[in-house]
C-alpha cells in the first residue's frame, strides 16, 4: 500500500521536484500552494506524512503545523530556508517531527521521509466492513471468513478504496491504479469492474451495495465506520 504525501510549498518548481522524487521512489502525492489550502487536504486526504514549508502565504507552516497536532498526529517535514537554530527549534516547538533546510538534496528529502514513516505507527493492515476483511498485507479479501477469488484488477481496486475509507476517489484516480499509468481504459470499463467486485462482495444483496458506495459525480469510496456497517 503506498503511502500518500502531502507537500505544501507555494513554490510550483519545488513543489515539483520533491513530487516528481517521491513519486518515483513510490509515493502517492498531493500537493497544496498555501496554510489554508493545507489544512484541506490533510483533512479530506488523510495523508501519511506532511512536507511542509514555513514561507507561505496567509497562515505560515509554524501554524498549520500546530493546527495539524491539535487535530491529529500526522508526522510534519518542515522544509524551508530558515536555517538558524531558532528556527528550527520552533519548528520542533511547533509539532515537526524533522526540518530540512533550502537548498536540500531531493533524495535526502526522500530517505528522511522513508525514516519518519518507519518511526510512525503503520496503518491497520486489515480494513473491515461487516463482514468483509481486506488484508492489505496478504492481499486477500475475505467475506465471512471465506477469500474470495478476485482478478488482479478487482484487487486493485478495492486495495486503493480500503486504503483510505470514506474518501471519495474519482474514476481516474481509481483507473491510474487499477490499469497503471498511461492506460487507455475508459472509465465505463471501471465501472465494470467495480460492478463485478461487488457482486462478489455482496452476492445477495439486491441493490446497491454497502461496502464499495458510489459518490454521485466523482467516483467511488469504501465504506467507513462513520458509515455505520
Amino acid at each position: 500500500m503506498k503511502s500518500r504525501i502531502l507537500i505544501v510549498e507555494d513554490d510550483p518548481r519545488t513543489s515539483a521536484s520533491v513530487a516528481l522524487y517521491l513519486r518515483h521512489a513510490g509515493y502517492d502525492v498531493i500537493e497544496a500552494r498555501d496554510g489554508v489550502s493545507a489544512l484541506d487536504a490533510a483533512a479530506s486526504e488523510r495523508p501519511d506524512l506532511v512536507v511542509l514549508d514555513v514561507m507561505l502565504p496567509g497562515a505560515d507552516g509554524f501554524e498549520v503545523c500546530r493546527t495539524l497536532r491539535q487535530s491529529g498526529s500526522t508526522p510534519v517535514i518542515m522544509l524551508t530556508a530558515r536555517a538558524v537554530e531558532e528556527d528550527k527549534l520552533r519548528g520542533l516547538d511547533s509539532g515537526a517531527d524533522d526540518y530540512v533546510t533550502k537548498p536540500f538534496s531531493p533524495r535526502e528529502l526522500v530517505a528522511r521521509v522513508g525514516a519518519v514513516l518507519r518511526r510512525v505507527k503503520p496503518r491497520a493492515s486489515v480494513v473491515r466492513c461487516g463482514d468483509i476483511e481486506v488484508d492489505l498485507e496478504l492481499r486477500q479479501v475475505r467475506r465471512a471468513g471465506a477469500t474470495l477469488s478476485l482478478t488482479g484488477t478487482e484487487f486493485r481496486v478495492i486495495e486503493a478504496l480500503a486504503s483510505a475509507p470514506g474518501r471519495a476517489f474519482t474514476r481516474a484516480e481509481l483507473a491510474d491504479r487499477a490499469f497503471g499509468p498511461g492506460h487507455e481504459a475508459l472509465e465505463r470499463t471501471l465501472d465494470v469492474h467495480v460492478m463485478n467486485l461487488r457482486r462478489k462482495l455482496e452476492p445477495n444483496r439486491a441493490r446497491g451495495s454497502a461496502v464499495i458506495l458510489t459518490v454521485f459525480g466523482t467516483g467511488y469510496r469504501f465504506a467507513a465506520e462513520a458509515d455505520g456497517r
